[in-house]
């Protein structure tokens, strides 16, 4: 390996991030559990929710984990390819009513690839 070539080779991506509350539904179905089920049937590579203790959104109300009501923040992330990405969006886009949708481009870097 040269001087001047990258020591890591990554490849392009696109990350979206669902922002939500954990108590947020779709009909009688929460909203956190209809993403990852349908991120499992559209086989992405992978998501992950992150639960918030404490948050607001853009109407100021905070949102917090309390013991009797969970309207915690919360956000799932998922890293794929771009096609992939735009029709898993396509699939979910019903039960997005107020949720949040956040795209960026980024740059992969695999420390091993696992085929789907």
């Amino acid at each position: 390996m040269g001087a001047d070539e990258p020591r890591i080779a990554g490849h392009p991506a696109t990350r979206v991030s669902f922002l939500f509350a954990m108590d947020d539904r779709s009909g009688r179905r929460s909203v956190m559990v209809h993403l990852l089920r349908e991120a499992r049937r559209s086989r992405m590579a992978g998501a992950t929710v992150f639960k918030a203790r404490n948050g607001f959104g853009a109407a100021g109300r905070s949102h917090r984990d309390h013991l009797v009501a969970e309207d915690a923040p919360a956000a799932l992330v998922i890293v794929d390819a771009p096609d992939r990405i735009a029709r898993f969006l396509e699939a979910v886009d019903p039960v997005l009513e107020g949720v949040t949708v956040v795209l960026d481009e980024v740059e992969v870097i695999d420390s091993g690839v696992i085929d789907r």
